[in-house]
């Protein structure tokens, strides 16, 4: 296992989406390993590392808050953005392709985040393969708050507002309604996307990668215990 990172992370809104709702977004009430490993991606990231999510601490209590957000139906084709950045192709903007809908979304959020990273060796070079290159990459990204992308806590509208690298948790923030909670079944709940390509590019050309959409989830069922979820614990138990 590799060194891992401890950091504070808030928000005024997040949304977990449960993937059983079909037509409005409801979220879970805890974060999902794959949403944060999204939101680390967007600090830092590269194909030779893979985040692993170790363990989350709810520190605020689980309030939500309705809201009706207007949403795209389709997305943007790729063939099309790289067809307009080279001054040919179709006209890549979508128009007038919008729908309202309902969202159920956590409101003032505080985690506590702990993780680590894997080596992949994928588009490795010598230098890549250097566990504390990276280690030090994204402890420095951490430190100085530096990101690719704004971190977001499940979808892009709801930013992350602070992230904060720390030597160890300060369990005395968690609130006393989530304490109150004792041991709390989350039932099942999604782990992580696995797409079929395993990050690989189906034409083996990382110059102009061409990537599988298709996926699967991944489920398990974690228990928040005084508001700590040991998802090491429960990964064990996943299912398809």
């Amino acid at each position: 296992m590799s060194r891992g990172f401890r950091i504070m992370a808030e928000g005024d809104y997040a949304l977990f989406t449960r993937p059983e709702m079909k037509v409005e977004r409801v979220s879970y009430d805890v974060p999902t390993p794959g949403a944060l490993e999204g939101m680390l991606k967007s600090i830092y990231w590269k194909p030779a590392i893979r985040y692993k999510i170790d363990k989350i601490i709810v520190f605020n209590p689980i309030h939500f808050t309705g809201v009706r957000r207007n949403e795209v139906k389709d997305k943007i084709l790729f063939q099309n953005m790289k067809g307009q950045m080279n001054g040919k192709g179709n006209d890549p903007c979508i128009y007038e392709e919008r729908t309202q809908r309902a969202s159920m979304l956590l409101k003032d959020v505080c985690y506590g985040i702990e993780f680590h990273f894997d080596m992949t060796g994928l588009k490795s070079t010598h230098d890549d393969e250097d566990e504390k290159k990276h280690y030090n990459i994204i402890k420095r990204r951490l430190e100085k708050g530096q990101c690719f992308r704004t971190p977001c806590f499940g979808c892009a509208e709801f930013p992350v507002r602070k992230i904060e690298l720390v030597e160890d948790f300060d369990m005395n923030r968690i609130s006393p309604e989530i304490k109150a909670m004792g041991d709390v079944d989350l039932g099942f709940m999604s782990y992580r996307l696995e797409f079929k390509d395993n990050g690989i590019p189906l034409n083996n050309n990382w110059d102009d990668p061409i990537f599988s959409d298709k996926a699967s989830t991944k489920y398990y069922r974690p228990h928040m215990i005084n508001g700590i979820i040991d998802v090491r614990r429960y990964k064990e138990m996943m299912k398809c």
